[in-house]
């Protein structure tokens, strides 16, 4: 179990049932065992499925029992209506506390590849960069969901690289003064700009990319012109999947897209008991 998995598992466990699951506990027997299915409700690309693993194994551990999974399908296999994401097998209260948090994290999850597979599919030959526009707690899953759906993953933190964005260039006093300041930490630079001017500041203060901010498809064509490389151009801001091909067209090559993790649909799964031991 990742440790990242079983971090979450036990904060998501321990905010849904912070006295235990007193239903499973008033209604269901000690020592009563089930066998239950991750049953997947629309089509979709599966995300999410070891930190919902993690979950049941977490309960199961805390209540000194067992929960046997059986994966049948993995991260981003695509999935349709009526697939098995997991077998379960073992004590009914430790399945039943673990329900609603696992199943919040493999729909959210797979929620996440599925939008990140269809921005993918809708933008080839283009690079879809996933952003920090996540929930907080859950940026290392989602990242990983991104992933799941073939996006490509940005920086995780602010700690990860420098991208110099306008707040800081109207703070320091412009783009040359930012960057200049920037050129003592001794990593590669990144500089956002909205328009042309912007743009040619950024190439003359020689910066390793440029995000190239809220543009239209004409404004990416001039730019890439200018840079000459389309791969040192990101294109972010006002991205979705009615104009992501426009900006393909015109030439872009690495788009980020922050809906990817902060408004994905949720995708349908649930848990179904399919038998019961005494």
């Amino acid at each position: 179990m990742a440790h990242s998995h079983e971090q979450l598992a036990r904060l998501a466990l321990s905010e849904d049932a912070p006295g235990g699951d007193i239903t499973s506990r008033t209604t269901i027997p000690e020592c009563t065992s089930c066998e239950a299915e991750l049953v997947i409700k629309q089509d979709g690309v599966l995300a999410g499925l070891e930190a919902a693993v993690a979950v049941f194994e977490t309960a199961a551990a805390q209540d000194w029992t067992t929960v046997e999974i059986d994966r049948k399908a993995a991260d981003g296999d695509g999935v349709r209506v009526g697939d098995r994401a997991a077998l379960l097998r073992g004590d009914a209260r430790a399945v039943l506390r673990a329900e609603r948090p696992a199943l919040n994290l493999l729909g959210h999850l797979s929620g996440i590849a599925t939008l990140t597979r269809t921005y993918v599919d809708a933008a080839t030959p283009a690079a879809i960069l996933c952003t920090r526009k996540t929930l907080p707690g859950l940026r290392a899953v989602e990242r990983e969901a991104v992933a799941s759906g073939g996006g490509t993953l940005h920086r995780a933190s602010l700690s990860d690289a420098i991208l110099i964005k306008d707040t800081h260039v109207r703070i320091a006093g412009g783009v040359t003064e930012a960057v200049r300041r920037a050129r003592a930490d001794g990593r590669p630079i990144e500089v956002e700009v909205e328009t042309l001017d912007q743009l040619g500041e950024a190439l003359a203060a020689d910066v390793d990319r440029i995000l190239l901010d809220n543009p239209t498809p004409d404004l990416v064509r001039e730019a890439i012109a200018k840079v000459g490389d389309p791969q040192r151009l990101e294109i972010s801001g006002g991205v979705d999947l009615d104009n992501v091909r426009a900006f393909v067209d015109a030439g872009a090559r690495v788009v980020s897209v922050g809906r990817l993790t902060h408004s994905a649909p949720a995708v349908d799964v649930s848990l179904e008991v399919i038998g019961i031991d005494d």
